[in-house]
């Protein structure tokens, strides 16, 4: 398993889904309508330049489709593709490729848009600023698009509400932060505690709270230097790390590059996931024949197996 795969359980859960979207309640009519034996192959070619994420999500429709569909990859997840460039070439039965064209095109189209986005973001902040993906992702699809964010460059943030605690302004209208600091540790001791602060003197609060990591808030770059400097000297003067810094809060392709010098460990953008355009990818038939037929390219003719 590579590391810009999702898990096998949430890519088959997905995709059976979305399976199930298309072909309720009676199947694909207009793929019925073809002749028996009638195969295919079909090249999977970029429109755009982009970064490929998804590969696995569409190995999974074609096998759930069809046992009988194949896909020959020509790139893998987190390879940058060219506009013509050939992503994968798929065979088989050709009313079951056409079944599973639209939802294989659509898993890989907006999985590689979210990792292509991603890496522009992460050419635009430079190597000294890690970009973090956000809980804003479409519902149903957090860990596809969270892998889909690896593959551009970048890294996961939490996954959902149990891995991390996460204090916020509304969390601390009516708790005190270094209460609920403490009573993070005492209930959910290796959890890391994140505290998001938008002025200076809530940092000096999560510092003296202990907490694990620091998000500064809609913060300009001088905002967050000074901020970085106060972190920095505290635990120099506490004697152990820092906690980990995020920048967050309205970061742009255009604006990222400006916080690359502040100090900060991680930027996060809730755009990579809830905003990425899909890369264009095409599905094209480029060679059609009858199983059986004398004419067909003897290398291309099988028997069928499981459907």
């Amino acid at each position: 398993m590579s590391p810009f795969d999702p898990p096998i359980t949430a890519i088959r859960d997905v995709v059976a889904r979305a399976l199930a979207e298309d072909l309720t309640p009676l199947g694909d009519i207009s793929a019925a309508l073809l002749p028996p034996g009638a195969t295919a192959t079909a090249v999977l070619r970029s429109r755009a330049a982009g970064v490929v994420a998804g590969c696995a999500c569409v190995t999974e429709v074609l096998d759930q489709v069809d046992r009988r569909l194949a896909v020959e990859w020509q790139v893998v997840d987190g390879d940058p593709v060219e506009p013509g460039g050939v992503v994968g070439v798929v065979s088989g039965p050709l009313g079951s490729l056409l079944t599973a064209e639209r939802t294989a095109l659509n898993l890989l189209s907006h999985l590689s848009g979210v990792a292509t986005l991603t890496r522009r973001f992460v050419d635009a902040a430079g190597p000294g600023l890690r970009v973090w993906d956000t809980r804003k992702t479409t519902p149903g699809l957090r860990a596809l698009e969270k892998a889909a964010v690896r593959a551009g460059g970048g890294a996961s943030h939490r996954g959902n509400l149990s891995e991390w605690v996460m204090l916020k302004d509304n969390h601390l209208e009516l708790v005190d932060m270094a209460e609920a600091v403490a009573q993070a540790r005492a209930w959910f001791p290796a959890r890391t505690v994140h505290v998001e602060c938008d002025t200076h003197e809530k940092v000096g609060e999560a510092l003296d709270a202990g907490a694990d990591a620091l998000l500064l808030d809609n913060m300009t770059p001088e905002e967050a230097r000074a901020c970085v400097a106060t972190i920095d000297a505290h635990a120099e003067e506490v004697g152990r790390r820092r906690p980990v810094v995020e920048i967050s809060g309205g970061i742009t392709l255009e604006t990222v590059r400006a916080y690359a010098d502040v100090g900060a460990d991680l930027v996060s953008s809730g755009s990579l996931t809830s905003s990425a355009p899909v890369l264009d990818i095409g599905l094209d038939v480029v060679s059609t024949w009858l199983e059986g037929d004398e004419s067909g390219p003897p290398e291309r003719r099988r028997s069928p197996g499981p459907g």
